[in-house]
């Protein structure tokens, strides 16, 4: 029987603020586990590793390289009920599984890595301002694009039709 990889868990609990507050939080928090992990020299060689055959100087090849990577390898599995749970980019790489906000700082932390800058995107999908779902966006070539690894569409594809939507602020491309 073939079972999940089992890492050692660890964490620390946070509370974080209800609506749109809460949101900005969760951001914050994610953005900080990207800092922390992009100068992990086990995320840039998980990084390079999938790049690796790539041509040199191939920024698009490259990036798209990384968010298949995720999108193929990462099997998308939802919070506890009730408990928003944020994953650090090293643990997400031993075991393999996460949501919408895990998936999406593992890939941030894989890209900035390598030189490639990032920025959230929060929707809504079934009331304005209430926010169900983030993805993210990487600067390529001076150009932001989308990556939704949750869903099995392809490099620069988003979620269609958000009733809200926020764009992480304060980073260039």
């Amino acid at each position: 029987m073939f079972l999940a990889p089992t890492p050692e868990l660890s964490g620390v609990r946070r509370y974080l603020s209800d609506g749109l507050r809460g949101v900005q939080e969760t951001v914050t928090a994610m953005r900080e586990a990207v800092k922390a992990s992009r100068t992990d020299l086990s995320i840039r060689q998980a990084a390079i590793s999938v790049i690796w055959l790539q041509p040199a100087h191939t920024p698009f090849a490259e990036a798209c390289a990384l968010f298949e990577w995720v999108r193929d390898h990462v099997r998308y599995v939802r919070d506890i009920v009730d408990v928003e749970t944020l994953t650090s980019p090293g643990k997400m790489l031993e075991q393999l599984a996460g949501d919408c906000d895990d998936q999406a700082v593992l890939l941030a932390a894989l890209f900035e890595s390598v030189g490639y800058p990032t920025r959230f995107v929060v929707t809504a999908y079934n009331i304005p301002g209430r926010y169900e779902h983030v993805y993210l966006q990487v600067c390529v070539d001076g150009q932001w694009i989308d990556c939704d690894p949750t869903e099995r569409e392809a490099f620069g594809w988003a979620p269609p039709n958000p009733l809200s939507i926020m764009i992480e602020r304060g980073v260039s491309c």
